[in-house]
């Protein structure tokens, strides 16, 4: 009994050593992209949405653009899309611009797309302005998605 019970103590050990290595794992893989600039970000996400179908995927100028840095479309609809690659949560403003950029290029919607997560505020401002929040963790969903297809 005594030789089971250790047997048993130490496959249980085992098991949690892995589940902690996997998540560490996991952890830097989407930690990479908090690594990046603001400009390798936004070709980052437009090569992502890119492989989730969108079309006419376009990585705006920078500067001048009215605060969106992606255009696309997707099953018949107009994206603009705004990016913030941020330290700390996304608050009101990225959902201010992409509200003005949406107008601004005459879309259909108007998206944030963060590695970050966001402010209550934010969230609030965007049910408002009807403007979507992709979070990090959407944005990890979609580089999982990318490494099961």
């Amino acid at each position: 009994m005594v030789v089971i019970g250790a047997a048993l103590i130490a496959l249980v050990a085992l098991m949690i050593g892995v589940i902690v290595l996997l998540g560490r794992r996991r952890r830097r893989r989407f930690a990479g992209f908090d690594e990046m600039d603001g400009r390798d970000f936004e070709v980052f996400c437009a090569g992502l949405l890119e492989k989730r179908g969108f079309l006419d995927v376009e990585v705006t100028k920078g500067s001048g653009d009215y605060g969106i840095d992606i255009l696309a479309e997707k099953d018949g609809v107009t994206y603009a899309i705004q990016c913030k690659h941020y330290a700390a949560p996304v608050g009101v403003k990225a959902v201010q611009e992409a509200y003005a950029g949406r107008d601004y290029y005459d879309r259909m919607v108007g998206a944030v797309l963060a590695n970050q997560y966001f402010t209550a505020p934010a969230v609030e401002a965007a049910k408002k302005l009807k403007i979507l929040l992709w979070d990090r963790g959407y944005l990890e969903s979609m580089m999982e998605e990318e490494d099961k297809g």
